[in-house]
């Protein structure tokens, strides 16, 4: 059960499959949460056996809140819609004021869509953008005063990829936006380790095999997914990693399970005795290169539009 002093997790699209599994595992473990998304009901009224299916639309943060209620835990929900800046900005002041703290944010909140460049509208591509990218560059830069009032501590994991080029493949309009938050995940923790701010890390998070949600409905599928929990699981595992040892990484679940010590992933298995089928590469490249210590003259925007007011 949540204190009054407990770490506050915001947790964004969590209204069903994997945010839900996010957001009331994290209640389990101690975490005042805020339950973030568009989709909202009345639990009270609900006619339907509780808690519902959490893959279907009967899943709302509404009932997501109730769920971590009824199982001892605290929470609150949110309605927010991620392409409206100024939504984001209401979310995290709301979770600042209710708790008076914001220690987390996960940032599951996306589009999908798989198709060729040919087969993707302008409009869809920036659906794509406003919910993916732009809506994680709107919290981040929503919650920064809030960091910047607690002396700069916070966690911000992200549900985006390893880098690598068979990720583009078949989904190039996705996979833009996608990596884009990879990295913003990479360059930001550049800036805060650069600016010496070594409380705060900003970490990506993606599975490697298939998990069972709505966008998985066939059953044909079942043998190659996992339940939700293996993702939960290698989050809280990364919650409890020092923040200078997590900041700027690409997780993959079950890779960063293996090196906090699990072995054995049958219990995650949807179809009991099951070997789902690994979707990703056994290894990926590394991004770091040999560069020159001496960066040369730093330029920054702001610097030069300061000089041009000034002037």
């Amino acid at each position: 059960m949540a204190k009054p002093s407990s770490p506050v997790a915001l947790v964004i699209g969590a209204s069903r499959g994997i945010g839900r599994q996010i957001a009331t595992d994290l209640a389990r473990h101690g975490y005042r949460v805020v339950v973030a998304a568009k989709t909202v009901s009345d639990a009270t009224t609900q006619t339907t056996p509780f808690p519902p299916d959490p893959n279907s639309n009967e899943s709302t943060i509404t009932t997501v809140v109730r769920e971590i209620k009824e199982a001892g835990g605290e929470a609150v929900a949110f309605q927010v819609d991620t392409r409206d800046p100024e939504s984001v900005k209401n979310m995290v002041d709301f979770t600042s004021r209710h708790y008076g703290a914001l220690d987390v944010i996960i940032y599951n909140s996306g589009a999908v869509w798989w198709s060729s460049v040919e087969k993707t509208p302008m409009k869809r591509f920036k659906l794509l953008q406003d919910v993916n990218i732009n809506g994680l560059y709107a919290t981040i830069q929503a919650a920064m005063p809030h960091w910047k009032q607690n002396e700069w501590k916070g966690r911000i994991i992200v549900v985006s990829p390893p880098i690598y080029s068979r990720f583009f493949r078949g989904k190039t309009a996705y996979a833009a936006v996608k990596v884009g938050m990879s990295v913003l995940t990479k360059g930001l923790a550049m800036d805060w380790k650069r600016e010496g701010k070594s409380d705060m890390a900003i970490s990506s998070i993606w599975p490697a095999v298939g998990i069972q949600s709505a966008a998985t409905p066939d059953a044909r599928l079942l043998p190659d997914l996992r339940k939700p929990t293996i993702f939960s699981d290698a989050i809280l595992e990364m919650l409890r990693a020092p923040a200078n040892e997590i900041n700027g990484s690409l997780e993959v679940d079950e890779d960063f399970l293996r090196t906090r010590g699990v072995n054995d992933f049958s219990k995650y298995s949807v179809v009991p005795g099951s070997t789902p089928r690994r979707m990703l590469p056994a290894q990926f490249p590394d991004l770091r290169v040999a560069e020159e210590e001496d960066e040369g003259l730093r330029m920054d925007s702001t610097d030069a539009q300061h000089r041009k007011h000034k002037l």
